[in-house]
């Protein structure tokens, strides 16, 4: 296990190798209506079946992102948001939403 692997499970409480599907029970996740998101936050939710994050850049812009990195599929919702960019938890992919997904914006900050 290495240091940033091990930073996850002592912050954030979970294995960031577990499978997608096991991370929170569907009625667990608030429905996207009900998320007030501070600016500089990330918050899961769902949009119906659907679970996102959603997150308030640091200009105020609330964006809705499938809570899928497209990396390896770790949870956004678990990363943190730098500027305009959301920075996933698990590899430290800088990204920018662009129609509901995420998309890498450049080089990864963290490092094992």
């Amino acid at each position: 296990m290495g240091p940033v692997t091990a930073q996850l499970l002592d912050e954030l409480g979970y294995d960031p190798d577990a499978p997608y599907e096991d991370a929170v029970p569907a009625h667990a996740v608030p429905e996207l209506a009900e998320v007030d998101v501070p600016t500089g936050a990330i918050v899961r939710a769902r949009d119906g079946a659907r679970v996102v994050a959603v997150a308030r850049l640091g200009s105020g812009r609330l964006v809705v992102v499938d809570d899928v990195c497209p990396h390896d599929g770790g949870r956004i919702s678990d990363g943190f948001v730098d500027g305009e960019r959301l920075v996933c938890a698990r590899h430290g992919w800088e990204l920018e939403a662009q129609g509901g997904r995420c998309v890498r914006a450049r080089a990864c900050k963290l490092r094992e």
